[in-house]
């Protein structure tokens, strides 16, 4: 399976919900099936690393984004990836309205993996202070480990995947 995480910029919270959930595939012990990558729908910082703020506030619970490269979204993500999950609505609106009709990607929101946290989206911590940074780790940790009971539901059954 395939999951490829998307906000913005590619440098702060798309990045940090790929590490998130990778460290909760690899405790899962579920590595072996499950690609997981982040990208942007912007090319603001194509071949940067992730912002450092995301980098300290994720090594601060065990997640490395050393490795991060920032990448926009290109039109084979929508046939080659399962799982396009969008951290808010304008980048999920964003998505649709590029992604071929051909598409073989479920593009959906990530925080509907996550309904108790009481809010759909992932704020840009960009602008702001830690806080931030660590609001979003709370977010995508929350939506992870919803996701990762879908990614289980949908190995071991095919035909439970969304549509």
């Amino acid at each position: 399976m395939r999951v490829l995480f998307v906000c913005m910029g590619n440098i702060c919270r798309s990045p940090t919900a790929a590490g998130v959930f990778r460290l909760a595939v690899e405790r899962a012990g579920l590595s072996d099936r499950v690609d997981i990558e982040s990208a942007g729908t912007h090319a603001y910082h194509e071949g940067g690393g992730a912002d450092r703020r995301a980098m300290k506030a994720a090594a601060a619970r065990g997640i490395d984004l050393g490795d991060h490269v920032a990448r926009a979204v290109e039109p084979d993500d929508f046939l080659s990836f399962d799982y396009i999950l969008a951290m808010d609505r304008d980048n999920h609106a964003h998505l649709l309205s590029v992604a071929p009709k051909e598409r073989r990607a479920n593009v959906e929101l990530f925080l509907q993996y996550a309904p108790r946290v009481g809010v759909d989206e992932v704020p840009d911590p960009y602008y702001g202070g830690r806080d931030g940074f660590d609001r979003v780790l709370d977010l995508v940790t929350a939506a992870s480990d919803g996701f990762l009971a879908h990614v289980r539901e949908a190995i071991e059954n095919p035909r439970a995947r969304k549509r």
